[in-house]
């Protein structure tokens, strides 16, 4: 039987040395993210760490307020011409990069063509634009080949690949090759000269920054700094991380393990929080360039076998407020979901059936090699989960342990298992993401440009763009409907089930921003 990786009780923990406590700590935030920080590039890679990082260091155009409607951020505003097909987007003044320099149109002409070959809607822009053009110091100029009302939206989502605005010469930089600096606009500055993988990264308050004048509103309105300094302490095992945060040593827990929940919560110091309301939606993906799962019967045979409450039970406990099953393609509780197409998924498990297709389906025993980052538990108990109803149907499953930096390095390795490639894995997505078409990187369909796995689907690629055309929300759900009968009829991955984790901050932490990531603007200490 899988079980859940539990953590040592609260007198394993270790000391943290070097972590400032008591008063020399009123203007330091001491923070323990949810696993290493193994790229500094927001537009590069799609991890949720990496994200979180990206929103600290570098200013977005637009910002996404709690309504998750796009609000000028670095733009002072913007003018859309009477057919819709010609956007001019004006700069606020006084903008600055970390090194000094002033932002220019070019700069964010340059970040927004590198953002636009890497990121799902991004890329929509790549194939609408006719031009993407600097004007005097503080325009921006976007003629489209046909009306995107959306394009702001697509610009300010806090998502995957955020639409960083980098100096120039970094923007410069190859889009499927990573920056080597973190400069940026944003509020935060990145100590890069004290950064040490694996231990810690720093980050200070930029003077040069200019909040907008509006109240804090989610990624919108004046994103106002009141820490000078914001450590990240990696910490993976979980009873260190406890440890600490019991000791007052560290201030906040971005992912404490399910099974310490009830010990948190106990703790009248300490806050245990939904900060992220819309979830992570677990995945199981493919990789559709090698064998086996470059065959539709082999993706087709896993799914009469596989049971969501069961990965959910494992990734985050039996607390049913902990996650939500059954899940659907797009994010449960959020307007486009459905239950069309899912029977699937939702009918009586059936292992012996799967077995059965397995054997019909060509499938000739090729070793299949399954990604699993042990230091990200609900990521590893899905993937314990997965590698053994895998081995159960009839797979050769080999599961070699990495860390999630080493995975999100190896996911990118497009040749097959004998050259260090991969056949499957279990990530999450986070809720905002994969709840509509638009923004849904695990359904692209477009071959090589697609997110990791390559799947070429015409039919969901032609339905995504029926979905950009719908005339209201009517016609939006009707083409979701659609969408998710397709997925299920082609498996491009296989929802597991929404994970809505907590986490944990000491009492002293006021004004913590909710609806999505962890954000370091608008917390303050009482």
């Amino acid at each position: 039987m899988i079980t859940r990786r539990t953590a040592l009780g609260a007198g394993a923990a270790l000391a943290l040395p070097g972590v400032a406590t008591g008063q020399g700590a009123q203007r330091l935030l001491r923070f323990v993210p949810q696993s290493n920080l193994a790229s500094l590039d927001p537009v590069w890679s799609t991890a949720v760490l990496v994200r979180n990082h990206g929103l600290m260091v570098w200013d977005t155009l637009y910002g996404l307020d709690s309504q998750f409607r796009a609000q000028p951020q670095m733009a002072e505003g913007h003018e859309v011409s009477s057919d819709g097909l010609t956007w001019v987007i004006r700069l606020r003044e006084g903008l600055r990069f970390h090194d000094g320099a002033p932002v220019m149109p070019q700069d964010c002409v340059a970040s927004i063509r590198r953002w636009s070959k890497r990121d799902v809607l991004g890329q929509r822009l790549d194939a609408l634009a006719d031009e993407i053009a600097p004007r005097g110091d503080r325009e921006i100029v976007i003629r489209l080949k046909k009306p995107w009302p959306g394009l702001a939206w697509a610009m300010g989502k806090p998502s995957a690949n955020i639409c960083a605005i980098m100096p120039a010469r970094l923007a410069a930089t190859d889009p499927f090759a990573q920056v080597g600096e973190a400069i940026g606009s944003g509020p935060f500055r990145f100590r890069q000269d004290l950064f040490r993988p694996g231990d810690v990264a720093i980050y200070e308050r930029f003077d040069g920054y200019r909040p907008r004048d509006e109240a804090p509103d989610f990624l919108a309105g004046g994103k106002q700094v009141h820490f000078d300094r914001v450590e990240w302490r990696i910490l993976p095992d979980p009873s260190t991380a406890y440890g600490a945060l019991q000791r007052n040593e560290v201030d906040w827990w971005e992912a404490p393990l399910a099974d310490l929940l009830p010990r948190l919560q106990r703790d009248r110091d300490i806050v245990v929080d939904l900060i992220n309301e819309a979830g992570n939606l677990g995945v199981l993906r493919f990789n559709f360039l090698h064998p086996p799962f470059d065959k539709l019967e082999v993706r087709r045979a896993i799914l009469p076998a596989l049971d969501q409450r069961a990965f959910m039970d494992a990734a985050i406990g039996t607390d049913r407020s902990l996650s939500r099953v059954p899940a659907g393609v797009f994010t449960p509780g959020t307007p486009l979901a459905t239950t069309e197409g899912l029977e699937p998924l939702t009918g009586p498990r059936d292992l012996a059936a799967a077995q059965r297709a397995l054997g019909e389906s060509g499938y000739r025993g090729e070793r299949v090699v399954m990604m699993s980052a042990t230091d990200l538990p609900v990521l590893q108990n899905l993937s314990e989960v997965a590698a053994d109803l895998l081995r159960r149907i009839g797979f050769n499953v080999d599961m070699p342990a990495m860390d999630w930096g080493t995975q999100i390095q190896r996911r990118t390795n497009r040749g097959p298992v004998e050259q260090g490639g991969w056949s499957v894995f279990c990530t999450t997505w986070e809720g905002l993401d994969v709840s509509v078409p638009g923004s849904h990187q695990p359904l692209r369909g477009h071959g090589a440009q697609a997110w990791s796995g390559w799947p070429t689907m015409p039919r969901l690629e032609a339905l995504r763009e029926e979905w950009f055309d719908a005339p209201d929300q009517a016609a939006e759900k009707a083409i979701a409907a659609r969408i998710q009968r397709v997925a299920m009829e082609e498996v491009p991955f296989i929802p597991l089930g929404l994970v809505l984790p907590r986490q944990a901050y000491r009492r002293h932490l006021s004004g913590v921003v909710k609806g999505g990531p962890a954000l370091f603007w608008g917390v303050r200490r009482a």
